[in-house]
């Protein structure tokens, strides 16, 4: 489903970098804060990070009590902001499945304060020491959540791991995104930084497309949210610490990196799903 809204040409959207924490109270302070600095600074859209509802790591049966349904009061109070704001606000949080796992979503919410889009996180964080499906169920795979649109971009929701597995912006893309939406807890580590940011930078090259990723700062992620430009160029970063970055977007920009690299049209595969678990390891 896409969702479409008024029809303008360049949209200028935010990245607000922070550290959540086990305090929902704390946290939706901090994205009111970044979330009127980026309205007062002219953007229609701030994505947030991963977790941004709650967080306290190392994950444990405590994650399904403090996940709530896209009812719940975290989603309402962030609508409530979108409202007062008018602006679009996406990311990420515990969702509540009624099962003993739970779901990583992403939530986009409208101006109006609706939701628009989710997504729930199908590539599952379980490396680098790490078994994010010890409590955490991943999404289905039968096809793109939903796309909305601003003005004359339309716009896809994926979540951090996912960045590893091109086939996931492929998809979006197929399905119509321009832009990829990339809230992140991006785990510190040898060589992380230089992970982050060839995947961002990739994921746009190959897709002819932007990518807006928000990290949560230091000391849960890394850092250094940015975006990308669909030639690859890095419009807004930022560095370790809470921050605000904003870049416009331009769907003529689009359209002439694409008439340049048409590689989306000379592209001789497509992406489909795998169904059932992951393919077996080889070994000798």
């Amino acid at each position: 489903m896409t969702v479409e809204t008024q029809d303008s040409a360049i949209v200028r959207v935010a990245v607000g970098q922070f550290a959540p924490d086990d305090q929902p109270d704390h946290n939706h302070t901090e994205m009111l804060r970044l979330a009127r600095a980026a309205r007062d600074r002219g953007a229609e859209l701030i994505v947030f990070p991963e977790y941004s509802a709650w967080f306290r790591p190392p994950f444990g049966p405590e994650v399904r009590e403090y996940a709530e349904t896209l009812e719940g009061p975290f989603v309402q109070r962030v609508s409530a902001t979108a409202r007062e704001l008018g602006l679009w606000i996406v990311f990420g949080m515990f969702e509540s499945l009624g099962t003993d796992h739970v779901s990583n979503t992403v939530v986009a919410i409208d101006p109006s304060g609706r939701i628009q889009a989710r997504y729930r996180k199908r590539h599952l964080y379980d490396a680098f020491g790490t078994r994010e499906s010890d409590w955490i169920a991943p999404g289905d795979t039968s096809g793109p959540d939903e796309l909305f649109r601003i003005g004359g971009l339309t716009f896809g929701l994926q979540t951090c791991y996912d960045l590893r597995f091109p086939e996931s912006s492929r998809v979006l893309v197929d399905a119509g995104a321009d832009v990829i939406l990339v809230p992140s807890e991006w785990v510190p580590g040898r060589h992380k930084e230089h992970h982050w940011s060839t995947l961002t930078t990739a994921r746009a090259i190959e897709n002819t497309a932007y990518v807006v990723a928000a990290d949560q700062s230091a000391p849960g992620g890394i850092g250094a949210s940015v975006i990308v430009d669909p030639a690859g160029i890095a419009l807004a970063t930022l560095g370790a610490e809470t921050g605000l970055a904003l870049g416009d977007l331009d769907p003529a920009h689009i359209e002439a990196v694409r008439e340049t690299n048409p590689a989306l049209s000379l592209r001789r595969y497509r992406v489909l799903p795998r169904a059932g678990s992951p393919l077996p390891t080889k070994t000798d």
